[in-house]
């Protein structure tokens, strides 16, 4: 949906988060629900919203943006995939922080829906402390009894790996929700994988057949908070007060059991800091311009309505899309960010409706009434499949060698972008490092 950008208050002289919406979001009414969201709310444990605002580029594009409060460190994603240990002291502190924000939010029936470690912010003061902090961020698909519902009924909203069962189902979407979700983050902090990888329909699956796996080696007292958080009837997981309660004992429990122990700082060193920097996953550095040029000239390509770039990460799925004017309102009240793993091959569908692959997914079967697709994958130089260029139409069509062997040029171009940057972003941080 947008891009965060540092930048600098010159008027207070202080480092603020923008966030800039993507054009093709500017009349979304998920922009105007995770202000009304952001600005209700003012807790410590949240990142808090400052300004709101528009503003019109060369082409007389509205760029809608929101300023928010800067928070220096890095997310919980990022810090897993730095390999940098995490004590079961840190683990709780960053619960208990995140289970606070959620008692707060739950209590002015705010439900987040997409709790996952690239939406926990680890706070570094710069102060020295050994005590972790943590921010929950991103409300862009929130929940809150006075906003219109922005998906249909039955339509599932929020990262696959992370999704609660209730939500994998497409049920009634609680409070509770969020704790099943902080529950796999944190049973993630300790076991240093995902629970339930795979694709969206496999992940679903997964959860809905059995209990997320907790360690028998963990303290009892964290493997009944872990699992009790994880239970798949919504009515046994510990709510608001209790939540809070249970993680300040763990976090006195914890500290209890290293007392006089050295305790291993959160970011102990700038090294790790660029480290993490340079990790940067592949989402944060795709370049929106070109994608924009791609997936017009991809649809141009096969005359279809529709064309998606779909770029999958650990946790998180980034889309970019064209719509022609055909399906325009159709398609941006149904949701085409949901992509399944990527294939290592191109996929032709010249007829959804008598295709076995497809004659039952609701894209076929639902208002948008998609007949026809052509999908190769975004292939990287080291053979690394991480995304999709795919084309869409409502009615029925072919797809020759040529026309894929095209697509699959446009493909290898969005992957040379993405590399550019990535290189680009790596050589600034190794000369912005200490001792460059």
């Amino acid at each position: 949906m947008a891009t965060v950008f540092r930048a600098r208050d010159e008027l207070l002289g202080r480092d603020v988060a923008i966030k800039v919406f993507h054009t093709a979001e500017a009349q979304s009414g998920r922009i105007d629900g995770e202000l009304a969201v952001l600005a209700s709310l003012d807790h410590h444990a949240l990142v808090q919203l400052i300004d709101a605002g528009s503003e019109t580029d060369e082409y007389g594009r509205a760029n809608r943006y929101i300023v928010m409060a800067l928070v220096n460190g890095t997310d919980l994603h990022v810090h897993l995939q730095s390999r940098a240990r995490l004590s079961a002291r840190h683990i709780a502190e960053i619960g208990y922080d995140i289970a606070e924000a959620l008692d707060y939010m739950h209590a002015r029936r705010v439900i987040h829906r997409d709790i996952k470690p690239s939406n926990i912010l680890l706070v570094d003061y710069r102060d020295g402390s050994a005590r972790a902090r943590a921010k929950l961020t991103d409300f862009g698909i929130a929940l809150a009894d006075d906003r219109e519902r922005l998906t249909a009924q039955g339509v599932t909203t929020g990262t696959a790996g992370y999704l609660s069962p209730e939500q994998a189902s497409g049920g009634e979407v609680t409070t509770a929700s969020d704790v099943y979700s902080l529950g796999l983050v944190l049973l993630q902090c300790f076991t240093r994988h995902l629970e339930f990888p795979g694709s969206v329909v496999e992940s679903a699956v997964a959860r809905l057949e059995r209990d997320p796996v907790v360690p028998a080696e963990l303290p009892e007292l964290w493997r009944r908070l872990l699992l009790a958080m994880t239970d798949r009837n919504p009515h046994n997981r510990p709510q608001r007060h209790d939540l809070v309660a249970a993680l300040r004992q763990v976090v006195i429990a914890e500290s209890g059991r290293h007392k006089g122990d050295a305790l291993e700082p959160l970011f102990p060193d700038e090294a790790l800091r660029t480290a993490a920097l340079v990790r940067t996953t592949i989402l944060d550095t795709l370049p929106n311009e070109a994608l924009d040029r791609v997936t017009a000239m991809a649809a141009r390509l096969f005359s279809a309505p529709i064309a998606i770039v779909s770029v999958v990460d650990h946790d998180r799925t980034w889309f970019r899309s064209h719509y022609g004017e055909a399906v325009d309102q159709i398609a941006r009240q149904v949701d085409l960010s949901s992509s399944p793993t990527p294939s290592t091959g191109p996929v032709i569908v010249e007829d959804g409706r008598t295709d076995d692959r497809t004659r039952a997914n609701p894209l076929v079967t639902g208002p948008l009434g998609l007949r026809f697709y052509v999908g190769v994958p975004l292939r990287r130089a080291n053979g690394a499949v991480i995304g999709t260029l795919s084309v869409l139409d409502v009615v029925p069509g072919t797809a020759t060698e040529a026309d894929v062997a095209n697509l699959e040029d446009l493909a290898a171009l969005v992957v040379n972008q993405l590399e550019l940057r990535q290189l680009s972003l790596q050589t600034t941080v190794e000369m912005t490092a200490p001792g460059s």
